[in-house]
Protein backbone atom coordinates (compact mmCIF):
# COMPACT_ATOMS: atom_id res chain seq x y z
CA UNK A 1 0.00 0.00 0.00
CA UNK A 2 1.52 3.40 -1.07
CA UNK A 3 2.54 6.13 1.82
CA UNK A 4 -0.36 8.65 0.21
CA UNK A 5 -1.65 11.96 2.21
CA UNK A 6 -5.16 12.46 -0.02
CA UNK A 7 -6.73 9.45 1.69
CA UNK A 8 -6.09 7.55 4.93
CA UNK A 9 -7.80 4.14 3.66
CA UNK A 10 -6.13 1.89 6.46
CA UNK A 11 -7.93 4.95 9.19
CA UNK A 12 -11.17 4.17 6.78
CA UNK A 13 -11.18 0.76 7.41
CA UNK A 14 -10.46 0.48 10.93
CA UNK A 15 -13.55 3.41 11.16
CA UNK A 16 -15.52 1.11 8.93
CA UNK A 17 -14.85 -1.96 11.23
CA UNK A 18 -15.49 0.05 14.44
CA UNK A 19 -18.50 1.15 13.67
CA UNK A 20 -19.81 -2.31 12.22
CA UNK A 21 -18.42 -3.34 16.23
CA UNK A 22 -20.03 -0.63 17.80
CA UNK A 23 -23.32 -1.19 16.45
CA UNK A 24 -23.47 -4.77 17.17
CA UNK A 25 -22.48 -4.08 20.75
CA UNK A 26 -25.61 -1.33 20.74
CA UNK A 27 -27.61 -4.52 19.90
CA UNK A 28 -26.10 -6.90 22.79
CA UNK A 29 -26.64 -3.88 25.32
CA UNK A 30 -30.84 -3.43 23.70
CA UNK A 31 -31.11 -7.07 24.35
CA UNK A 32 -29.17 -7.19 27.57
CA UNK A 33 -31.00 -4.30 29.31
CA UNK A 34 -34.61 -5.20 27.61
CA UNK A 35 -34.38 -8.98 27.98
CA UNK A 36 -36.16 -9.12 24.59
CA UNK A 37 -34.41 -11.27 21.69
CA UNK A 38 -36.58 -9.88 19.24
CA UNK A 39 -37.91 -5.96 19.85
CA UNK A 40 -38.10 -4.67 16.72
CA UNK A 41 -39.39 -6.49 13.46
CA UNK A 42 -35.32 -5.93 12.28
CA UNK A 43 -34.58 -8.41 14.65
CA UNK A 44 -36.58 -11.48 13.61
CA UNK A 45 -39.60 -9.94 11.68
CA UNK A 46 -41.50 -13.86 10.97
CA UNK A 47 -40.64 -14.18 14.70
CA UNK A 48 -42.34 -10.89 15.66
CA UNK A 49 -45.71 -11.91 14.21
CA UNK A 50 -45.82 -14.48 15.86
CA UNK A 51 -44.80 -13.36 19.47
CA UNK A 52 -47.67 -10.21 19.09
CA UNK A 53 -50.22 -13.41 17.84
CA UNK A 54 -48.88 -15.32 21.14
CA UNK A 55 -49.64 -12.62 23.42
CA UNK A 56 -52.36 -11.61 22.15
CA UNK A 57 -54.12 -15.39 22.72
CA UNK A 58 -52.53 -15.15 26.41
CA UNK A 59 -53.99 -11.96 26.93
CA UNK A 60 -57.20 -14.11 25.68
CA UNK A 61 -56.94 -16.90 27.80
CA UNK A 62 -56.28 -15.17 31.13
CA UNK A 63 -59.02 -12.74 30.90
CA UNK A 64 -61.33 -16.31 29.78
CA UNK A 65 -60.12 -17.56 33.16
CA UNK A 66 -61.51 -14.07 34.48
CA UNK A 67 -65.28 -14.81 32.84
CA UNK A 68 -65.15 -18.51 33.60
CA UNK A 69 -64.60 -17.66 37.27
CA UNK A 70 -66.95 -14.87 37.25
CA UNK A 71 -69.31 -17.63 35.81
CA UNK A 72 -68.68 -19.98 38.94
CA UNK A 73 -69.61 -16.71 41.51
CA UNK A 74 -72.64 -16.06 39.21
CA UNK A 75 -73.67 -19.83 39.67
CA UNK A 76 -72.60 -20.03 43.74
CA UNK A 77 -75.49 -16.67 43.81
CA UNK A 78 -78.12 -18.70 42.20
CA UNK A 79 -77.35 -21.84 44.18
CA UNK A 80 -77.47 -19.99 47.39
CA UNK A 81 -80.97 -17.80 46.48
CA UNK A 82 -82.37 -21.73 45.84
CA UNK A 83 -81.22 -23.25 49.05
CA UNK A 84 -83.38 -20.57 51.04
CA UNK A 85 -86.75 -21.46 48.26
CA UNK A 86 -85.86 -25.05 49.44
CA UNK A 87 -86.14 -24.05 52.81
CA UNK A 88 -89.59 -22.39 52.21
CA UNK A 89 -90.40 -25.44 50.12
CA UNK A 90 -90.08 -27.80 53.09
CA UNK A 91 -92.17 -25.42 55.10
CA UNK A 92 -94.46 -25.29 52.49
CA UNK A 93 -94.84 -29.31 52.45
CA UNK A 94 -95.00 -29.30 56.06
CA UNK A 95 -98.07 -26.95 56.20
CA UNK A 96 -99.68 -28.64 53.37
CA UNK A 97 -99.26 -32.14 55.35
CA UNK A 98 -100.85 -30.35 58.65
CA UNK A 99 -103.65 -28.70 56.78
CA UNK A 100 -104.22 -32.37 55.08
CA UNK A 101 -105.61 -33.88 57.91
CA UNK A 102 -108.83 -33.73 59.39
CA UNK A 103 -108.02 -32.47 62.70
CA UNK A 104 -108.22 -28.66 61.60
CA UNK A 105 -111.88 -26.67 61.25
CA UNK A 106 -112.13 -24.66 57.68
CA UNK A 107 -111.15 -21.99 59.81
CA UNK A 108 -108.13 -23.01 60.86
CA UNK A 109 -106.55 -24.57 57.48
CA UNK A 110 -107.44 -20.92 56.37
CA UNK A 111 -104.73 -19.51 59.16
CA UNK A 112 -102.37 -21.78 57.78
CA UNK A 113 -102.88 -21.17 54.05
CA UNK A 114 -102.38 -17.85 54.76
CA UNK A 115 -98.41 -18.69 55.97
CA UNK A 116 -98.49 -21.16 52.50
CA UNK A 117 -99.19 -18.16 50.78
CA UNK A 118 -96.73 -15.60 52.59
CA UNK A 119 -94.09 -18.48 51.70
CA UNK A 120 -94.93 -18.74 47.94
CA UNK A 121 -94.71 -15.27 48.15
CA UNK A 122 -91.51 -15.65 49.74
CA UNK A 123 -90.64 -17.65 46.92
CA UNK A 124 -91.35 -15.47 44.36
CA UNK A 125 -89.49 -12.43 45.82
CA UNK A 126 -86.33 -14.11 46.09
CA UNK A 127 -86.55 -15.33 42.64
CA UNK A 128 -86.89 -12.21 41.50
CA UNK A 129 -84.76 -10.73 43.53
CA UNK A 130 -81.72 -12.47 43.29
CA UNK A 131 -79.08 -10.67 40.28
CA UNK A 132 -75.27 -10.98 39.61
CA UNK A 133 -73.75 -7.20 37.95
CA UNK A 134 -77.54 -6.81 37.51
CA UNK A 135 -78.46 -10.16 36.02
CA UNK A 136 -81.35 -11.68 37.30
CA UNK A 137 -81.21 -15.37 37.71
CA UNK A 138 -84.40 -16.98 38.57
CA UNK A 139 -86.98 -15.06 37.57
CA UNK A 140 -86.99 -17.36 33.72
CA UNK A 141 -84.80 -14.84 31.90
CA UNK A 142 -81.99 -17.00 31.45
CA UNK A 143 -83.89 -20.14 30.74
CA UNK A 144 -83.36 -22.36 27.62
CA UNK A 145 -85.40 -24.07 25.36
CA UNK A 146 -85.07 -27.82 25.45
CA UNK A 147 -82.66 -28.96 28.00
CA UNK A 148 -79.25 -29.43 25.67
CA UNK A 149 -76.79 -26.76 24.39
CA UNK A 150 -78.03 -27.29 21.20
CA UNK A 151 -81.29 -26.07 21.85
CA UNK A 152 -79.98 -22.85 23.99
CA UNK A 153 -77.87 -21.95 21.24
CA UNK A 154 -80.90 -21.62 19.18
CA UNK A 155 -83.19 -19.69 21.71
CA UNK A 156 -79.88 -17.20 22.77
CA UNK A 157 -79.90 -13.63 20.82
CA UNK A 158 -76.53 -11.75 21.57
CA UNK A 159 -77.44 -9.20 18.66
CA UNK A 160 -78.95 -6.78 21.21
CA UNK A 161 -77.67 -4.29 23.97
CA UNK A 162 -79.27 -6.63 26.11
CA UNK A 163 -78.64 -10.28 25.30
CA UNK A 164 -81.75 -12.78 25.62
CA UNK A 165 -81.95 -16.28 26.30
CA UNK A 166 -78.96 -18.34 28.44
CA UNK A 167 -75.80 -17.02 29.76
CA UNK A 168 -72.95 -16.48 26.94
CA UNK A 169 -69.98 -17.59 28.84
CA UNK A 170 -66.88 -17.14 26.38
CA UNK A 171 -63.35 -18.01 28.00
CA UNK A 172 -61.50 -18.89 24.38
CA UNK A 173 -59.47 -17.01 22.17
CA UNK A 174 -61.89 -17.51 19.65
CA UNK A 175 -65.82 -18.14 18.63
CA UNK A 176 -66.01 -21.59 17.94
CA UNK A 177 -68.76 -23.15 20.12
CA UNK A 178 -67.43 -26.38 20.76
CA UNK A 179 -63.98 -24.93 22.16
CA UNK A 180 -64.88 -21.42 22.90
CA UNK A 181 -67.96 -20.71 25.28
CA UNK A 182 -70.73 -22.81 26.33
CA UNK A 183 -74.30 -21.63 27.75
CA UNK A 184 -75.67 -21.72 31.63
CA UNK A 185 -79.45 -21.70 31.42
CA UNK A 186 -81.50 -21.41 34.39
CA UNK A 187 -85.00 -22.35 34.68
CA UNK A 188 -87.66 -19.68 36.47
CA UNK A 189 -87.78 -20.43 40.55
CA UNK A 190 -90.78 -18.52 41.20
CA UNK A 191 -93.69 -19.80 42.77
CA UNK A 192 -95.70 -19.46 40.27
CA UNK A 193 -93.47 -21.39 37.60
CA UNK A 194 -93.11 -23.86 40.43
CA UNK A 195 -97.00 -24.02 40.16
CA UNK A 196 -97.87 -23.34 43.62
CA UNK A 197 -99.35 -20.24 45.13
CA UNK A 198 -102.39 -18.02 44.07
CA UNK A 199 -100.51 -17.25 41.36
CA UNK A 200 -100.31 -20.86 40.15
CA UNK A 201 -101.42 -21.30 36.77
CA UNK A 202 -103.78 -24.25 37.07
CA UNK A 203 -104.99 -25.06 33.73
CA UNK A 204 -101.56 -26.09 33.02
CA UNK A 205 -101.34 -29.78 31.82
CA UNK A 206 -98.78 -30.22 34.24
CA UNK A 207 -100.37 -29.09 37.14
CA UNK A 208 -101.60 -31.75 39.65
CA UNK A 209 -101.87 -29.43 43.03
CA UNK A 210 -100.28 -26.46 45.41
CA UNK A 211 -102.38 -23.32 44.52
CA UNK A 212 -103.90 -23.43 48.33
CA UNK A 213 -103.95 -25.51 50.93
CA UNK A 214 -107.06 -23.54 52.21
CA UNK A 215 -109.67 -26.87 52.20
CA UNK A 216 -108.56 -30.68 52.86
CA UNK A 217 -108.79 -31.59 49.28
CA UNK A 218 -106.75 -29.11 47.58
CA UNK A 219 -104.18 -29.46 50.73
CA UNK A 220 -103.82 -33.38 49.79
CA UNK A 221 -103.63 -32.27 46.07
CA UNK A 222 -100.36 -29.38 47.08
CA UNK A 223 -98.61 -32.36 48.86
CA UNK A 224 -97.90 -33.69 45.34
CA UNK A 225 -97.28 -29.93 43.82
CA UNK A 226 -94.75 -29.63 46.34
CA UNK A 227 -92.87 -32.56 45.61
CA UNK A 228 -92.77 -32.00 41.94
CA UNK A 229 -91.61 -28.16 42.68
CA UNK A 230 -89.32 -29.26 45.20
CA UNK A 231 -88.08 -31.83 42.02
CA UNK A 232 -87.92 -29.53 39.77
CA UNK A 233 -85.61 -27.17 42.13
CA UNK A 234 -83.36 -30.10 42.10
CA UNK A 235 -82.89 -30.39 39.05
CA UNK A 236 -82.07 -26.81 38.36
CA UNK A 237 -79.35 -26.95 40.97
CA UNK A 238 -77.93 -30.16 39.69
CA UNK A 239 -77.64 -28.61 36.67
CA UNK A 240 -75.19 -25.20 38.29
CA UNK A 241 -73.26 -27.79 40.50
CA UNK A 242 -72.70 -29.66 37.24
CA UNK A 243 -72.20 -26.44 35.18
CA UNK A 244 -70.11 -25.07 37.99
CA UNK A 245 -67.66 -28.47 38.24
CA UNK A 246 -67.39 -28.40 34.43
CA UNK A 247 -66.02 -24.31 34.71
CA UNK A 248 -63.69 -25.23 37.29
CA UNK A 249 -61.82 -27.81 35.00
CA UNK A 250 -62.44 -25.25 32.02
CA UNK A 251 -60.48 -22.83 34.03
CA UNK A 252 -57.56 -25.74 35.15
CA UNK A 253 -57.02 -26.22 31.28
CA UNK A 254 -56.77 -22.50 30.46
CA UNK A 255 -54.48 -21.95 33.25
CA UNK A 256 -52.22 -24.42 31.62
CA UNK A 257 -52.53 -23.68 28.37
CA UNK A 258 -52.09 -20.12 28.70
CA UNK A 259 -48.87 -21.11 31.27
CA UNK A 260 -47.12 -23.18 27.62
CA UNK A 261 -48.36 -20.50 25.32
CA UNK A 262 -46.02 -17.94 27.52
CA UNK A 263 -42.91 -20.85 27.60
CA UNK A 264 -43.55 -20.52 23.76
CA UNK A 265 -43.58 -17.23 23.45
CA UNK A 266 -41.03 -17.01 25.81
CA UNK A 267 -38.20 -19.30 23.57
CA UNK A 268 -38.89 -16.87 20.72
CA UNK A 269 -39.05 -13.60 22.44
CA UNK A 270 -36.58 -13.45 25.15
CA UNK A 271 -33.05 -13.37 25.00
CA UNK A 272 -30.87 -16.01 26.27
CA UNK A 273 -29.07 -13.83 28.89
CA UNK A 274 -25.81 -16.57 29.08
CA UNK A 275 -25.29 -16.62 24.84
CA UNK A 276 -25.95 -12.91 24.27
CA UNK A 277 -22.94 -11.57 27.47
CA UNK A 278 -20.39 -14.20 25.65
CA UNK A 279 -21.40 -11.72 22.61
CA UNK A 280 -21.28 -8.33 23.96
CA UNK A 281 -17.90 -9.43 25.63
CA UNK A 282 -16.38 -10.34 22.11
CA UNK A 283 -18.34 -7.04 20.50
CA UNK A 284 -16.51 -4.85 23.32
CA UNK A 285 -13.42 -5.97 22.49
CA UNK A 286 -13.77 -5.57 19.08
CA UNK A 287 -14.66 -2.33 19.68
CA UNK A 288 -11.76 -0.86 21.86
CA UNK A 289 -9.65 -3.00 19.83
CA UNK A 290 -11.03 -1.07 16.63
CA UNK A 291 -11.00 2.28 18.64
CA UNK A 292 -7.08 1.50 19.38
CA UNK A 293 -6.41 0.90 15.44
CA UNK A 294 -8.11 3.70 14.30
CA UNK A 295 -6.18 5.74 16.65
CA UNK A 296 -2.84 4.22 15.19
CA UNK A 297 -4.26 4.46 12.09
CA UNK A 298 -4.80 8.52 12.27
CA UNK A 299 -0.84 9.00 12.88
CA UNK A 300 0.31 6.76 9.88
CA UNK A 301 0.58 10.17 7.80
CA UNK A 302 3.08 11.76 10.06
CA UNK A 303 5.41 9.31 8.57
CA UNK A 304 4.48 10.87 5.07
CA UNK A 305 5.20 14.64 6.86
CA UNK A 306 8.53 13.73 7.82
CA UNK A 307 9.49 12.03 4.06
CA UNK A 308 8.43 16.10 3.53
CA UNK A 309 10.07 17.99 5.69
CA UNK A 310 13.49 15.82 5.65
Amino acid sequence: MSLVVNHNLMAMNASRNLSMAYGRLGTSTRRLSSGLRVSTAADDAAGLAIRELMRSDISALQQGVRNANDAISLIQTADGALQVIDEKLIRMKELAEQAATGTYTSDQRLIIDSEYQAMASEITRIANATDFNGIYLLNGNLSGAGGDQSAWISSYDGSGLDSAGPLHVHFGTGNDSAEDYYYIAIGGATASAFGLGNNADTSRSDYVGGASISTQSLAQQALEGIKQAIVSKDHIRASLGALQNRLEATISNLTIQAENMQAAESRISDVDVATEMTEFVRNQILTQSAVAMLAQANSLPKMAMQLIQG
